[in-house]
């Protein structure tokens, strides 16, 4: 039986994720920086451990406490909407530090046993934000294409131990916390300086009278099918809009 370590497993797409690879009969390491119960169903199948992706510490101590994983996906994240020329330099760090640095981390801390073992795989989860020109996400993009170069040049150097790297991209979804995360609750118009105002207000009104979106499940349903893909793709888009965006470039 497989054991997959998922990070960023309290919500949205992590904890869906979580739950349709305990549904294939896999083993699941769900971990969150603070574990609360009720999130997760309890089963002999699925561990809920504490786990900080932007602490070095916190990473060796699940590994140690975990024991060999076959994949590891690589969800955290920390959301953001905002004007670049407002975005406080601590607050873009912040988003680096779990987005870019925190995924880094976690699999540098996995590749030895993946390395020895002659097999594994890391899914990187990324953001559709990649495929598109898209407004208010400058600081977040950045985060996120960062990986994606980060793990189209892990693969390679990663294929001949029969190791392999994806990422998946996820479309916009409006059933998480994004949104609310991505501001930490306040007002977009709190955040925006005056002069971008009626900019900005028009192109989230865009972005949310959209008429595709992703959900949860298409998120954990590409994941699985990254995990055992074999054919080499590196890429893989998640949800119709995020698909439309793939096809359109």
């Amino acid at each position: 039986m497989k054991t997959v370590l998922i990070t960023g497993t309290s919500s949205g797409y992590g904890r869906e994720t979580a739950l349709y690879f305990h549904s294939q009969g896999w083993n699941v390491i769900a971990t969150m920086r603070t574990p609360r119960p009720g999130v997760l169903p309890e089963s002999d199948r699925l561990r809920v451990i504490e786990l900080d992706v932007t602490r070095p510490e916190s990473i060796t101590a699940a590994f140690e406490a975990e024991g060999p994983i076959d994949v590891l996906v690589n969800n955290a994240g920390v959301p953001s909407i905002s004007v670049f020329e407002g975005t406080p330099m601590a607050r873009v760090r912040e988003v680096f530090e779990t987005n870019t640095f925190g995924v880094m981390a976690m699999t540098q801390a996995v590749l030895p046993q993946f390395r020895e073992r002659g097999s594994g795989v890391v899914v990187n989860v990324t953001s559709s934000v990649v495929l598109g020109h898209m407004p208010l996400s400058a600081v977040y993009k950045a985060s996120k294409m960062a990986i994606e170069g980060f793990t189209a040049s892990l693969a390679l150097e990663l294929a001949p131990f029969g190791v392999r790297a994806k990422t998946v991209e996820p479309g916009a979804c409006l059933t998480t916390n994004f949104a609310a995360n991505a501001t930490k609750g306040a007002a977009l118009d709190e955040l925006v300086p005056a002069p971008y105002a009626p900019w900005a207000k028009k192109a989230m009104g865009d972005f949310t009278g959209q008429d595709l979106f992703t959900k949860e499940s298409d998120v954990a349903e590409t994941v699985w099918r990254a995990v055992h893909d074999t054919t080499g793709q590196l890429r893989f888009p998640a949800g119709p809009d995020a698909v439309s965006l793939s096809q359109a470039k």
